[in-house]
């Protein structure tokens, strides 16, 4: 059995450290790291790149908000203060990368820089960020999935249970599938993909993409608290584009960049 050992890391007065923030913290800082080295391993100016990647965080960590919350307004127009609360949890990756993207891509575009090469980059560090950060939900015990009495089943307290789920004890812990998926991810772009597809910038974020998609649709069947557009899990449908977007052009990119 799994039982979180609570949402506050440390107290001092006034001063309350949450884990979620340690998390989100140490992912970005190591995914900021991993990228400055690969850009000195690519041969590719790392400074520029950095400026990007704080940037692609900035506009992540806003996209992800705003991801959230649009698919919560009935939540969020009742207690607009919530929308601030981004220590309770509530941030969701899609919006993350698209405001990542949006944000951190459009800098390196109007500064003439590769961007293609700089998503190349950050896909792993994307990859090993979401390992790291997925164990927020864990400590906030959020995101977990449907009853479950699996070994591995995670002890949800009375007051986070779904109320169609209150006589349940036990879930099935998405937070720890989704990050070992996500650690697998990470493995399988650095030591298969990396090199293999160097030669057709942008292939291997979409190669992210894709991997990434595969288990978020499968965890993302589990979850009681998926973002909803009607009788459609969004994530779902998110993940299946990214799916059939992966096959289709990484092929299409690594052909056209062994022509060239």
């Amino acid at each position: 059995m799994i039982r979180s050992p609570g949402a506050v890391a440390l107290q001092l007065g006034p001063l309350t450290l949450r884990w979620y923030g340690i998390l989100m913290a140490s992912a970005m800082a190591l995914g900021l790291w991993l990228a400055y080295r690969d850009a000195l391993r690519r041969g590719i100016d790392p400074e520029p790149l950095l400026k990007a990647s704080e940037l692609a965080l900035l506009g992540g960590l806003v996209g992800a908000r705003l991801y959230y919350v649009a698919f919560n307004l009935d939540y969020y127009s009742q207690i607009p203060a919530k929308v601030f609360a981004v220590w309770e949890g509530g941030l969701a990756i899609h919006g993350g990368v698209i405001g990542g993207v949006l944000l951190g891509g459009g800098y390196a575009w109007w500064r003439g820089l590769p961007v293609l090469s700089y998503l190349d980059i950050a896909a792993p560090s994307l990859a090993i960020g979401q390992a790291i950060g997925r164990w927020g939900n864990f400590f906030n015990e959020e995101a977990f999935g449907t009853p479950t009495d699996l070994p591995w089943k995670l002890y949800i307290p009375p007051s986070n249970r779904p109320v169609e789920y209150s006589q349940s004890d036990f879930f099935h812990p998405t937070f720890l599938y989704e990050s070992l998926w996500d650690l697998l991810v990470f493995i399988v772009l650095v030591r298969v993909f990396r090199d293999r597809v160097a030669r057709a910038p942008g292939a291997l974020f979409l190669t992210y993409l894709g991997l990434y998609s595969v288990g978020r649709y499968f965890t993302e069947g589990l979850r009681t608290d998926a973002l909803m557009a009607g009788s459609v899990r969004v994530a779902q449908l998110v993940s299946v584009v990214g799916v059939i977007v992966a096959i289709v052009v990484v092929p299409l990119m690594v052909r056209r960049s062994r022509a060239a």
